[in-house]
């Protein structure tokens, strides 16, 4: 638990952990503005890792004026793993969208395979090209993880400047996974691949502990004011620094520095000159056990073992006899002649030598992969040499990446899960899980293992979820949650659900991207129920043509009737009534053909009735009226109508049963239109019946307006 810290009126946080004692304690400042003295604190969690921390001030009731005041402040505060977040809000949400499309391609290609394999007798897919699929897939998530700069070619470009790179912890972490567990490719050379690892990343040590990098940059600031290089002697540790972690091409450039290639010195000091070049040449020629040399980098490649064994062999007698040489007698600058000697001794292998160049056991361990065991093959090998390494130089603090390290070269996939996800966090576990199965046997059947403390998951779909949960987190990010919760197999579905039905119905544009999201993965029950909420939601906020428009897109025909019902209760009893007008807009807005609800099929007949009848007066041709006749029939024959609305329906187009010029109804509807009122004078007697709000005499002048209709009928017939 946070502890709190109340020196000022000003209050903060002071994580409180067991590795407080190790590293800089991180405080967390409440500037909430209130005054002491502070009454209560409560804390709850906002999205993400933000807490919130309501601070409450104690009600004042002991003042003069006797008037007691209590108050209070609610302050959010941003926790994070250490002080310096290396990945800031808006680049850790442009990673997590731009790794959406390599992941779901890559679980797109599983499915694929997998369906493939199960129909063939092929061997399971990630012993054949699956692990191609997962290289590409790395490439693609570590090309994003890049630093808005590229890595430098060298470390000193220029003889007066140092230029230094901006590499991420998360993507050398990225990067050592794909190393060890998936680019099979390498896996004869990887000591070179840890070299240009370290190549890389050696700066991301400088913070905690002294290392090679931040010693050349160190050595930078004197190196633009030295006259002689030669005579210092930081210029002849930084060489031996750099060669001793294989840095070629810094060291050559630094010895081409060096006071003897001056014109105006070359006569006076030719030996000098020669062995600094030779040692120069040496270098530049040293054996690399790997297919091919980055651009600008030193060294010659050889791509078999025997091949390289053989020019090693040679190489390391160059150097033999260079430093057994008489040139080295001839040589009277001491500073020079002794440099030189360190830098062959680095090359020769001398362990003391070696030790002394570097600063930490990662150090020493490359340099015991470049001169003293080049051949050195197998991660148990490597691990024992890891060893002791670490003893020969122990660091006070280590580093994540070193436990990382270890973990891997042990084969420890546990301890490699427990790195990843303690220094890395959610995003790191639920993407480099896909590395850590293509490469090992063992990881995939312990990431893909069941366990019923986790509910009937697997490690695998936890980390999935654990991430899922953080993107769902963020109003910035949950739409991309439903690709990793729908990679889930046992629990995915039912979190998207929940995720779904969280989501604000009021806005628009998230409302249609939870239906866009429902649409992509088939989830029709989920997409109805949204869109009925939704419709709900908005009726109930007086948005009643959404509200009818989201529960005709969900089909539901209940809540549709029932609305119905209530426009029945404002449409009121007759055409004439003003009450229709302040609906016909919504009615309008259900359209010509609903096939939804009986009732509101009935509204839009109603509505073309009553627009009709309107028309109808006096002087109004007859064919117009004989059309708004065809209607009231239209409407009395539709099962739609309710039975309510028989009489008044009849009773508002009196005058079209009683046109002067000639009947406008056929003597088969009129006997329809008695039938309906037959069967209205029937259910009068039903307990239930609802009056219409209509004359007394309604009845019977519908009755004797039918009958006279029928008699005219019949003659013209």
């Amino acid at each position: 638990m946070p502890g709190l810290t109340s020196e000022s009126d000003d209050l903060a946080m002071v994580p409180v952990s067991p590795e407080s004692e190790k590293q800089p304690v991180v405080i967390y400042p409440l500037r909430h503005g209130l005054k002491s003295p502070i009454h209560r604190l409560s804390f709850s969690w906002a999205c993400g890792n933000t807490l919130r921390v309501s601070v409450f001030q104690k009600p004042q009731s002991e003042k003069a004026d006797g008037d007691g005041e209590a108050g209070g402040r609610v302050v959010e505060v941003k926790l994070s793993n250490s002080g310096d977040e290396e990945v800031d809000a808006a680049r850790w949400r442009r990673m997590a969208y731009n790794s959406v499309t390599p992941f779901a391609l890559l679980q797109s290609r599983k499915h694929s395979l997998s369906a493939a394999s199960r129909m063939s007798l092929d061997i399971p897919p990630y012993k054949t090209e699956w692990w191609e699929h997962v290289i590409e897939y790395s490439k693609e998530i570590s090309s994003l993880l890049s630093d808005r700069k590229p890595p430098p070619k060298s470390i000193i470009e220029d003889p007066k400047s140092v230029e230094i790179a901006a590499p991420m912890c998360l993507k050398a972490a990225w990067e050592l996974l794909e190393i060890f567990y998936v680019d099979k490719q390498s896996q004869s050379w990887i000591p070179e691949r840890l070299l240009d690892w370290l190549a890389d990343y050696n700066s991301l040590f400088s913070g905690t502990l002294p290392t090679i990098h931040s010693k050349l940059v160190d050595f930078q600031q004197e190196l633009v004011g030295v006259q002689v290089v030669e005579e210092d002697p930081n210029y002849w540790d930084a060489m031996s620094s750099a060669l001793a972690v294989g840095w070629l091409e810094t060291v050559v450039k630094l010895l081409r520095l060096h006071g003897s290639y001056r014109f105006d010195q070359l006569s006076s000091r030719e030996t000098e000159n020669g062995l600094v070049e030779a040692v120069a040449v040496l270098i530049s020629k040293m054996p690399r056990m790997r297919p091919s040399l980055r651009e600008d980098n030193l060294g010659e490649c050889y791509k078999t073992k025997p091949d390289f064994m053989k020019a090693w062999e040679k190489w390391r007698t160059q150097i033999s006899k260079l430093d057994c040489s008489s040139y080295w007698l001839q040589c009277d600058h001491r500073q020079t002649r002794e440099g030189l000697k360190n830098l062959i001794q680095i090359m020769l292998g001398n362990p003391t030598v070696l030790s002394n160049a570097t600063f930490n056991w990662m150090e020493l361990f490359i340099s015991h992969f470049l001169y003293i065991r080049p051949f050195t093959a197998g991660l148990e090998s490597m691990h024992n040499s890891a060893q002791k390494c670490m003893q020969v130089k122990p660091v006070s603090i280590s580093h994540k990446l070193f436990g990382l390290i270890l973990g891997i070269l042990g084969e420890n996939t546990e301890v490699v899960l427990a790195e990843c996800s303690r220094s890395f966090g959610p995003w790191m576990m639920a993407h480099a899980v896909e590395l850590l199965t293509a490469g090992s046997t063992y990881a995939e059947i312990l990431l893909h293992e069941e366990h019923s403390k986790l509910g009937g998951v697997s490690i695998e779909e936890l980390h999935r979820l654990v991430y899922a949960q953080v993107l769902s987190s963020h109003a910035l990010t949950w739409q991309i949650a439903p690709i990793y919760l729908t990679s889930c197999i046992k629990q995915g579905i039912g979190l998207l659900e929940n995720l779904l039905y969280k989501q604000p119905v009021q806005h628009s544009q998230i409302l249609l991207k939870s239906i866009e999201i429902c649409r992509l993965y088939e989830l029709d029950t989920i997409n109805s129920n949204i869109m009925r909420i939704a419709g709900v939601h908005h009726w109930r906020h007086g948005r009643k043509g959404s509200g009818v428009f989201w529960l005709q897109q969900a089909r539901d025909e209940f809540r549709l009737n029932r609305i119905a019902k209530q426009l029945f209760d404002f449409v009121g009893k007759s055409v004439s009534d003003e009450g229709f007008k302040q609906w016909e807009g919504l009615i309008e807005l259900l359209g010509s053909e609903s096939r939804t609800a009986g009732g509101l099929e009935f509204l839009n007949k109603y509505r073309d009735f009553r627009r009709s009848l309107l028309q109808v007066h006096g002087d109004t041709p007859t064919d117009t009226a004989r059309n708004a006749a065809e209607a009231l029939v239209s409407l009395m024959k539709n099962p739609s109508t309710p039975q309510r609305f028989w009489l008044p329906l009849l009773y508002d187009s009196l005058k079209l049963l009683m046109w002067q010029e000639r009947p406008l109804v056929n003597v088969s509807q009129t006997q329809l239109l008695l039938n309906k009122l037959q069967e209205l004078s029937m259910a009068r007697l039903r307990p239930d019946f609802v009056e219409a709000d209509l004359p007394s005499d309604a009845l019977s002048s519908v009755r004797l307006a039918l009958a006279t209709n029928l008699g005219r009928a019949i003659l013209e017939e």
